[in-house]
């Protein structure tokens, strides 16, 4: 909880509250269903909640904003930034029930209103979203297929609409048909060693 503060140092008493608890529940849902590596659930809240909160460096979400998580597993990037953006809509599918029996665990769990959990595939899906956030799923060429069309028309925030995607390691083969694509270091944002080779890499919705 102190690496989180240690960057996000303007939560309020309900967020601490909130990130205090999401270690735990995430630990107490996995020995059921496991959606976290057994070998990372000691390290979720550097691997998971602080790496999730990496697209709150590059992008602050405005209210009323909706949000798309595709293949949130167990609710990353999702869940910790629904605790930072409270009046931000968000909606978290993934194609495998029992992963989103876990979301909607870890959401009741920490009393959030603000999201919504279903097994469902990005392409069922029929609404329009101001974003779409989503951690390493799969390569960008075959995500940008599932999510193309799924964006609202106006922009509300600093950016616009478009994808906020977490991938680490060498992106060049994979982003050579998007040459517009913005690349964030996460490093340039948090200094574990851990972030070291992981980017935030933004896409505008006319790109994808």
């Amino acid at each position: 909880m102190d690496l989180i503060l240690k960057y996000f140092p303007d939560l309020t008493e309900k967020q601490i509250e909130q990130f205090n608890k999401v270690g735990d529940l995430y630990k107490q849902w996995n020995e059921q269903i496991n959606v976290v590596s057994r070998k990372d659930i000691e390290e979720i809240y550097t691997n998971h909640i602080l790496h999730s909160l990496a697209i709150a460096k590059v992008m602050k979400f405005e209210d009323g904003s909706d949000v798309l998580d595709v293949g949130t597993g167990g609710g990353l990037p999702g869940i910790p930034l629904a605790i930072l953006f409270p009046n931000v809509n968000f909606h978290l599918v993934d194609s495998i029930g029992k992963k989103i029996k876990v979301v909607q665990g870890v959401a009741d769990g920490l009393g959030l209103t603000n999201v919504k959990a279903e097994q469902k595939r990005a392409e069922q899906l029929h609404d329009k979203y101001d974003f779409v956030v989503s951690r390493a799923v799969t390569a960008m060429p075959r995500f940008a297929e599932w999510i193309r069309g799924k964006f609202k028309k106006d922009s509300l925030n600093p950016l616009p609409n478009g994808l906020l995607y977490l991938k680490g390691g060498d992106l060049s083969e994979e982003l050579k048909d998007f040459p517009n694509a913005e690349l964030h270091n996460i490093s340039d944002f948090f200094e574990e060693d851990f972030f070291e080779t992981k980017k935030v890499v933004y896409l505008h919705k006319k790109d994808i």
